[in-house]
């Protein structure tokens, strides 16, 4: 599909077409982002040992701090493009490009340096103890010296994606796994590198992928191109994307803390192998959960362009069936997490103390989560329609009004069973939120027509 011909097909091809054709690539490369985050687990679970699992999980608050920066600026711009496609104001879609990469470069740069300096700090307020933390730095200090590259990766591949190449997006993607997974096992075994290993060949897969999304973009062929004057910040850009980027920045923002308060919860109530077994739980949970961060991403385009256009019965009809397909990828989680907890979690690590304190978080985490689904395609929605404050608010709700007082709470009480079920409590409780502000948007609709 050429670039000319994409705001005609978004207003006008059959939605289960338009849907099958975004969210196929955007899930398939999902999906390969999670795997190859599973396979670094896997590779240093066996290869490294339990403990650098552990060490490992310390490193996801930073990591989703991280990504916090740069979906402010990457999905935040992506939807703008969508938006502004939908209006056909393509030079508006233009200089959004060009706004993405010097706000990621500016963002990533600053981030590295502030979190190098006090990396040891942060690191044990995060749960590091002396058996884990060197394991944490070896890891983390070279994610965050490659952190503007994979800001500028994900920007400009959400950017992609809006401008109608959700293949050649996904095709970024799966670059980067193939490639990690090929070094991974060549710099952990053979160069005997250790995690560190795992670390560079994550950054290295990544800084390939980012020429070729460079050379994409040089294409003067394409509607949305780099030019000169689209790299000057435009205060109106700026402000509109991390307006709409705001939701997912938040959440990312508000998941640091969670996973900052789950560790330091499990360190205190079951020792490292216990963080190390949430770091697992987490790595299976998150498979099912980018699964529907792809349909989202095939969504995001489609409903950005017909609410631009007005067309609200065709935005009602991508929102129901990616709700449906989403809920069905949730409850492949819950039936995995209640049938096979033990059988998923030695994937790995051979370690019977971790394999029986992940397999029991598991069936407790997975307890509501075909709700989960849901709850993210209704946050995600409001999102792609430019519907900031909603958006925001239900990102807001799992994590920050319910989860977070339930992990206060609850492991005092239970110990470290309370960390584990502070997750489905509040899974169940912003399901709820989320269906009742989505029937009030849906008679909104209604209201106006659609």
């Amino acid at each position: 599909m050429s670039g000319q011909k994409i705001p005609t097909a978004l207003g006008t091809e059959k939605i289960s077409k338009l849907l099958t054709q975004y969210a196929i690539p955007a899930i398939i490369a999902m999906t390969a982002a999670s795997l190859y985050n599973m396979i670094d687990s896997i590779f240093i679970g066996h290869g490294v040992g339990a403990m650098a699992i552990s060490g490992l999980a310390l490193t996801f608050p930073l990591m989703n701090l991280a990504a916090a920066f740069g979906t402010l600026v990457g999905v935040g711009a992506a939807t703008l493009v969508s938006v502004k496609l939908g209006q056909k104001d393509y030079d508006t879609a233009q200089r959004v490009l060009g706004n993405v990469v010097v706000l990621n470069v500016v963002i990533g740069i600053a981030f590295s340096i502030v979190t190098l300096l006090f990396l040891d700090p942060i690191l044990y307020f995060f749960g590091a103890s002396e058996s884990t933390i060197e394991y944490a730095r070896d890891y983390i200090k070279i994610i965050l010296t490659g952190n503007v590259v994979t800001h500028l990766y994900w920007g400009l591949n959400s950017v992609l994606r809006s401008a109608g190449h959700p293949r050649q997006a996904m095709l970024a993607t799966i670059a980067t796994v193939v490639i990690n997974t090929i070094l991974d096992p060549v710099f952990i075994y053979w160069f005997d590198w250790g995690i560190q290993g795992a670390a560079i060949a994550t950054v290295t897969a990544q800084v390939i992928a980012l020429l070729w999304l460079i050379k994409l973009f040089t294409n003067k062929n394409e509607l949305i191109h780099f030019h000169k004057g689209v790299f000057r910040l435009k205060k109106k850009i700026v402000t509109a994307s991390f307006s709409i980027g705001m939701s997912p920045f938040m959440m990312n923002l508000a998941a640091t803390v969670v996973v900052l308060l789950i560790n330091q919860g499990l360190k205190g109530h079951g020792g490292d192998l216990a963080i190390g077994a949430y770091g697992i739980v987490n790595r299976l949970v998150f498979l099912f959960l980018m699964i529907v961060m792809g349909l989202n991403q095939g969504m995001q385009p489609i409903a950005g362009y017909n609410f631009g256009a007005q067309l609200y019965t065709r935005v009602t009809h991508v929102l129901k069936l990616t709700i449906y397909v989403a809920t069905a990828v949730t409850t492949t989680g819950f039936l995995m997490g209640m049938l096979i907890p033990r059988l998923a979690v030695s994937i790995f690590t051979s370690d019977t103390e971790m394999i029986d304190l992940a397999s029991k978080g598991l069936r407790l985490v997975v307890l509501f989560f075909p709700l989960v689904g849901f709850q993210m395609v209704t946050s995600n929605f409001f999102q792609s329609i430019g519907i900031a404050k909603k958006a925001i608010f239900l990102s807001l709700t799992r994590q920050i009004l319910f989860l977070i007082p339930c992990l206060l709470i609850l492991p005092e009480i239970f110990g470290s069973t309370g960390v584990w079920i502070s997750m489905p409590i509040s899974d169940l409780v912003s399901g709820i939120v989320a269906a009742i502000m989505l029937w009030r948007q849906f008679r909104s609709f209604k209201n106006v027509g659609g």
